[in-house]
């Protein structure tokens, strides 16, 4: 069966837990030491700043209690309480800028590091989910989950932690202060707000849940319509095109409205609380004061106290929004990377050596999906050195051909041999450098034609890529061009013709150099002088080589030494050109309807 091939599943709950340990390889990477001691250093940090803080209220209260007396040395005391009080205030925020300074490059490396790995992963996933997968989706799916690290890390670190420890510290120095009476209030209040935020945001979570789906489909869809730009202005589809874009962004702008309401209301509900504890608090120590049992200095006490507790507890809503949504797209991220490779190197397994470049398929079958099958029992064989070619009908399993030398898909029976070796037995990266291939669209990089072509083979020289764009017949054309080598192409390739990218993914193989080219329909999509250009550059390149042509238009490949038909995923035919035609059979019908073809659109051209 075909495996999962699904991104994102915005309904699927995470396991938070799971998510961070998965994450916290990451965070402490164990090859490298130097972050480690950014992270030690970074804590040490995150402590010096949060006793400066515990401290502050105490040099508050003495200032205030020493102005209430009179005379010279109440107010050297005052002063000098006010002096520490300021130093301290600036101390914290330099401690907790030395904390931000020293930790950023673990946050970095981390979300690097994962970004990296993900997308070394999608590279590894199989044809069939590159095929399934929406392009515009994969990368919101990459971008949020690499995004989130970083303000997760901060909010985990250098708000949940601290305020932890800020909490059991206030709850002892009012414990000592006043009694048990305010720790109880204070703690009571504390967790109602964690209730009370917990609770609107699971609520919140769904709404949010919806935004991204629906964020993702908007995106899918633009760059779906994009990516067939062309195909949108043959059929004058643009108003089409609009109104479905149109309807995703309405529907995300709706999702979207409902989110931030929420957040209104999350905010309400919090300061209720607040506010309630703060009035409740402070009345408490007027009370006291009335009685003569606290001081002035101690109402500032308990509002100082409170103030600087219930800050990072006013940021706890958005706090848990943003580490649940963290936690929410790194799930899906991680999803990305768990989906399941479909063709994979046995474990071991040596590399692809070739001494005879000789390809064969043994009794193969295959299909895409489990009830379609595609080839049925195929078996043929292209000897070393050779020209042969595969035609047939449409739906005959010619395409497949090459997909299945290349490995992108393994068979369910059957064996394909490259020089005696099963490609299943060796290496895919030994097995891809051997073989070359001009497709019918040779999609081309958004970068100069130089860097196109030697893209060939990693490490090619300025010299391997002349040489190859010669062998292309490729430099009447960079010869024209101001920057030559440097001219851009645009994307996939676009501000080139037909025939002048066939040319630039010729040069690019002919980098390559590989012992066994495919032809995959390469000159189907090219008109009839180009065609025959392109043609005689694939002869001279294919010489010394062993080659197989996937072809339609059958006048391409007639002087191969043996083609082979195709009919119905079976091998209905093989022979020589002239051997075909006198079988009289699928090939010779394919032959003459052709050509009347060819002779029709000879007519209509004169």
């Amino acid at each position: 069966m075909p495996p999962d091939t699904a991104v994102n599943d915005p309904s699927a709950r995470h396991d938070g837990w799971r998510t961070l340990r998965r994450f916290l390889p990451y965070l402490w990477p164990r090859d490298k030491p130097a972050l480690r001691w950014r992270i030690c250093v970074a804590t040490v940090l995150i402590l010096l700043a949060k006793a400066t803080t515990l401290v502050l209220p105490f040099f508050y209260k003495r200032a205030v209690d020493a102005m209430s007396i009179k005379g010279s040395a109440a107010f050297v005391v005052a002063f000098a309480f006010i002096l520490a009080y300021a130093l301290g205030r600036f101390a914290g925020v330099a401690f907790d800028n030395l904390r931000n300074i020293v930790f950023e490059r673990v946050g970095q490396e981390a979300t690097r590091a994962l970004a990296e790995d993900v997308f070394a992963r999608l590279h590894q996933l199989s044809m069939r989910f590159h095929l399934a997968r929406r392009t515009g989706e994969v990368t919101k799916v990459i971008e949020r989950g690499t995004k989130s690290i970083d303000t997760m890390l901060y909010f985990l670190l250098f708000n949940i932690a601290p305020t932890a420890i800020e909490l059991i510290a206030v709850a002892v120095i009012f414990y000592t202060h006043f009694g048990w009476g305010l720790v109880a209030a204070t703690a009571v209040a504390v967790v109602t707000y964690g209730l009370v935020t917990r609770w609107i945001t699971e609520w919140r979570s769904h709404l949010r849940e919806r935004m991204n789906r629906l964020d993702n489909q908007a995106m899918a869809r633009a760059v779906d319509s994009l990516l067939n730009y062309e195909t949108v202005k043959y059929f004058g589809a643009e108003p089409r095109e609009e109104a479905r874009y149109g309807q995703a962004t309405r529907a995300y702008a709706d999702a979207a409205v409902q989110s931030e309401n929420s957040l209104g209301l999350l905010n309400i509900a919090q300061a209720l609380i607040v506010n309630l504890l703060m009035a409740g608090a402070m009345g408490y120590t007027v009370w006291g004061w009335s009685r003569g049992q606290l001081t002035v200095g101690d109402l500032v006490f308990v509002n100082t106290y409170l103030t600087q507790l219930f800050r990072p507890l006013d940021m706890l809503g958005m706090v848990y929004r943003t580490i649940r949504q963290g936690l929410i797209d790194m799930a899906s991220m991680f999803k990305l990377m768990d989906t399941e490779v479909e063709v994979k190197d046995r474990p071991g397994a040596p590399a692809l050596v070739i001494r005879r470049p000789m390809l064969a398929f043994d009794d193969v079958v295959f299909g895409y999906e489990p009830d379609r099958t595609i080839l049925h029992g195929l078996s043929f064989e292209v000897p070393a050195g050779s020209q042969v070619a595969v035609v047939g009908p449409s739906g005959a399993g010619k395409s497949t051909i090459a997909r299945l030398i290349f490995r992108f898909y393994d068979p369910w029976r059957g064996r394909i041999l490259i020089d005696g070796q099963d490609i299943r037995e060796v290496t895919q990266a030994s097995l891809r450098a051997a073989i070359g291939i001009v497709p019918q669209d040779s999609v081309l990089f958004n970068d100069t034609i130089g860097y196109n072509i030697a893209y060939g083979r990693d490490g090619a020289t300025m010299a391997d890529v002349e040489a190859a764009a010669r062998g292309a017949a490729l430099m009447p054309l960079i010869e024209r061009l101001p920057k030559r080598f440097d001219t851009e192409v645009g994307e996939r390739g676009l501000k080139l013709s037909g025939g002048e990218k066939q040319r630039v993914a010729i040069a690019r193989t002919l980098v390559k150099n590989p012992p066994i080219l495919l032809l995959d329909e390469a000159t189907s999509a090219l008109d009839t002088r180009t065609e025959q250009d392109i043609l005689a550059t694939l002869h001279r390149v294919s010489t010394g080589r062993t080659s197989l042509s996937i072809a339609h238009r059958l006048s391409t490949v007639a002087d191969a030494d043996r083609i082979f038909v195709l009919n119905e995923g079976k091998l209905g035919e093989s022979g020589t050109h002239a051997e075909l035609l006198r079988l009289d059979g699928l090939y010779a019908e394919m032959w003459t309807r052709q050509a009347a073809e060819r002779e029709e659109l000879s007519e209509a051209a004169e």
